[in-house]
């Protein structure tokens, strides 16, 4: 399953990459404007969470019990809250989009680049919801070709789109950062229409059912308690990364421009150890549905083994090479070298990154995702008092920031894995057969 997800994250890492370029052309106030705007994504990801986690752990567990009736109850609901979401992001989002950014940055520039884009993209986040409905449901099923292919359709249009709506290329009209965020509602566009065709026309076992579409209490419930602390996580996430902007916008654009560029290399990096955190739940999930509770284990254990030697050769790379990372996306030389030192210092953090994503995931499998947001606001709180402690003695430098960073993840990355041993003890039972091994093996 992961390798379908794989190939659409690598294509999406792409995508980062030539919009990061084309918008790094612009000059280090348009790249920090669309990173401060980007950053808003993760409040999206918050929100679409609790519908991915929620919705992909009940179907799972559903088709583990061959129960299709509660699979199209959890589908229709998923696609009910959906709608309503999308409605209030899309009425928040332009009300808001001033306060949010006026909070981040004091360069005038920087904030018209960011509102300029978040503008033009908000229709792309508020379509997010029902895009990751449907694709949470048909991961929940098994099947995650048909979202991988529309996904690199998706994407495709919007990397053929930024040079044309950014730069102007062919058209002659440059919108500038404007561009970049109107490129990726079109292709968001894309991906919704493309995947609902093929849901209607393809897929048997879920399917779309109006009065289903009437709100139902106890299944609301059962979706909010799984995805509501998945959903917390990306939310401090969201936190965490405002707080970072706020700590360094002392330090000039060049420094918010920096850590942004930084930042996007580091997630596009991430993606292909993600794909693999991303398949284990759906993996997991059946298996636990079905009470196949040595496959639980299993695909913790492997899971855990290709994260987190992905993550150590990506290690490798941000050390050896930072600033070949980052040069190309932008002109200024201070950029570059703060995404650069950002990079070689962060990369400490990856193997327990890789620990992280994949205890999430198995806490996802489960329908416990609680045990993810505790060690998530373990976390931030840790980074926040020793982050804030740093600015209050006056002088303080970048580095020290991003180690910081590194070390909260280290500390988030044993609580993680504490936590899920300990759900380990308590949901997953041994069988007879996994008994009776066990005792010949001694």
């Amino acid at each position: 399953m992961a390798v379908p997800v794989m190939i659409g994250m690598l294509i999406q890492t792409l995508y980062f990459l030539v919009d990061l370029y084309f918008v790094g052309q612009l000059g280090d106030s348009a790249l920090a404007g669309l990173s401060l705007a980007g950053n808003a994504m993760f409040l999206i990801f918050a929100l679409t969470q609790i519908l991915n986690v929620g919705t992909m752990a009940l179907i799972s567990h559903a088709v583990g019990r061959k129960d299709n009736a509660d699979a199209n109850a959890i589908f229709n609901q998923s696609m009910m809250l959906a709608s309503l979401c999308a409605l209030v992001v899309m009425v928040i989002g332009y009300l808001g989009a001033p306060f949010y950014l006026m909070t981040l940055t004091s360069d005038p520039q920087t904030l018209v680049a960011g509102l300029d884009y978040l503008y033009w993209f908000l229709p792309g986040m508020a379509l997010q919801f029902p895009l990751v409905a449907v694709s949470a449901a048909l991961r929940g099923t098994g099947i995650v070709k048909p979202t991988m292919l529309v996904q690199t359709l998706s994407i495709i249009i919007n990397i053929i789109l930024s040079p044309i709506l950014i730069a102007g290329w062919g058209s002659g009209v440059a919108m500038g950062v404007a561009g970049a965020g109107l490129a990726s509602s079109i292709s968001v566009v894309a991906a919704v229409v493309m995947l609902c065709v093929y849901f209607v026309r393809t897929e048997k076992f879920i399917s779309l059912l109006w009065p289903l579409w009437r709100f139902n209490k106890q299944i609301v419930k059962r979706l909010l308690a799984i995805g509501l602390p998945a959903g917390g996580e990306f939310f401090l996430m969201f936190a965490y990364m405002a707080l970072i902007y706020w700590l360094i916008q002392g330090f000039g654009a060049d420094a918010q421009a920096g850590f942004g560029l930084g930042s996007r290399i580091m997630q596009s990096l991430f993606l292909p150890a993600m794909a693999i955190a991303f398949a284990a739940p759906a993996v997991a999930g059946q298996n636990f549905g079905a009470q196949h509770f040595d496959r639980v284990r299993d695909t913790f254990f492997w899971s855990s083994v290709l994260t987190c030697s992905l993550m150590a050769v990506l290690t490798l790379v941000c050390f050896s090479i930072p600033a070949g990372l980052v040069q190309g996306f932008s002109g200024d030389a201070q950029v570059i070298a703060v995404a650069a030192t950002f990079l070689s210092i962060i990369c400490l953090n990856f193997i327990p990154s890789g620990i992280v994503f994949t205890c999430s995931g198995m806490f996802q499998a489960l329908g416990n995702t609680l045990p993810g947001l505790y060690s998530t606001a373990a976390r931030i709180s840790l980074f926040t008092v020793v982050a804030i402690g740093l600015t209050s003695q006056g002088e303080f430098t970048l580095a020290q920031v991003w180690y910081v960073s590194a070390g909260s993840v280290i500390f988030q990355a044993l609580i993680s894995y504490v936590l899920l041993k300990r759900q380990f003890k308590q949901h997953l039972p041994r069988t007879l057969s996994e008994t009776a091994s066990t005792l010949s093996a001694h």
